[in-house]
């Protein structure tokens, strides 16, 4: 005598249902047992020294002394050349109140 398969499938919804696990009778790939495993992030972090490579970084860490950043010197010349040939960016707007009343002199 063979059991019929809706009862067995009710048998495992009950199952599920009781044991806070996900009714998948076709058995499909749906990344649930993935999804309900820890997080490995700050673990996997832990295992590697803090960054303090940074200018911005060792500025902050050692205020007493000046340190210079060339990427962030030679932007700045660069800018510089850019400004007294009118090629810089143009400056941002600051409120909307004061364009109006910019057009408004006009």
């Amino acid at each position: 005598m063979a059991v019929l398969r809706s009862r067995i499938l009710d048998l495992m919804k009950v199952q599920c249902r009781i044991f806070s696990n996900t009714f998948n009778p076709d058995r499909l790939r749906l990344g649930t047992r993935i999804l309900h495993e820890r997080l490995k992030g700050e673990s996997v972090a832990s295992y590697y020294p803090p960054r303090i490579g940074t200018t911005k970084h060792l500025r902050r860490l050692y205020p007493q002394y000046e340190i210079l950043d060339e990427k962030e010197e030679d932007w700045l010349e660069h800018m510089q050349i850019a400004k007294s040939r009118g090629k810089a960016p143009p400056k941002k707007k600051r409120t909307a109140a004061e364009s109006k009343k910019f057009h408004k002199k006009r």
